[in-house]
This record gives structure tokens, sequence and C-alpha cells, in this order.
């Protein structure tokens, strides 16, 4: 199965191979400002499995853990799409949203939870942390 995801103005986009390796709610607050909302919710793939389309502007900052978190975003609309972490190497994450697809599969694992909006619950079972998950 293929799925696409892109931007609000169409310019970037990325092709996605079969289902996600994982897909991840974070309550930290740099994806809550990157998201410009209360979480932010990840599709992890392979690179192998992902096929970028169209250019992207980089933002890097260091994660809590001191790594590298690359942030990909469309340079007409802002749209965050997808990033790049030194922590899963080989993987890309990116934004669920960005499919605008309702029976997209939910999230597995819920992350920084020590900063999540008190009024934010899953009604689906899944894995809970405090912070980030140590494997």
């Amino acid at each position: 199965m293929k799925r696409v995801a892109q931007c609000c103005c169409g310019t970037l986009r990325i092709e996605a191979d079969g289902d996600p390796a994982a897909v991840v709610a974070c309550h930290c607050g740099q994806c809550q400002r990157r998201t410009g909302s209360v979480l932010g919710v990840g599709a992890y793939y392979p690179n192998a499995s992902i096929r970028v389309l169209g250019p992207s502007k980089l933002f890097t900052r260091l994660a809590d853990s001191g790594r590298k978190f690359k942030t990909h975003f469309c340079p007409d609309c802002g749209t965050s799409l997808y990033w790049e972490s030194e922590r899963n190497p080989g993987m890309i994450g990116v934004a669920v949203g960005a499919f605008n697809d309702p029976q997209f599969p939910a999230p597995v694992r819920s992350v920084w939870e020590e900063s999540r909006h008190s009024w934010v619950s899953f009604t689906h079972s899944l894995d809970h942390f405090p912070r980030r998950r140590e494997s």
C-alpha cells in the first residue's frame, strides 16, 4: 500500500510504501511548538520505504539526549512534514496529519506524557511513557 503525505500547498510530498513501523504520539514541548498543537503524531518508516518529492528547508536542533533532530518543512507554506533523528538512524518520521487519512493506524505509544495536557487522552490501548522510550 502506498500512502501520500503532503504539505498545505502541495509543494513537498512524501510517498510511503507499506505500513509504518510505528505510530507515536509525542507530547514534548518541541513537538507542541513544531505542530502548533498539544502533541505531534508521527508515523515512522524505514528510509527505503520513503520517497521525498519537492524541496524542503531544514531546521536542526538538539534533542534532550544531545542528539540531532532534523525537521524538514515546506519552503513555501512552512508545513513541518517529516523529520530524522540521530536516535533512530535509518528511520523517517512523517506527520500523520499530512496523510489526511482518518483510517490511518492509531499510535502504539505515547511519549513525553509528563508534558501532556491533562485533557488529552486516548480511547484505545497503547504504551505510555513519562519521557521517551529507552530502547
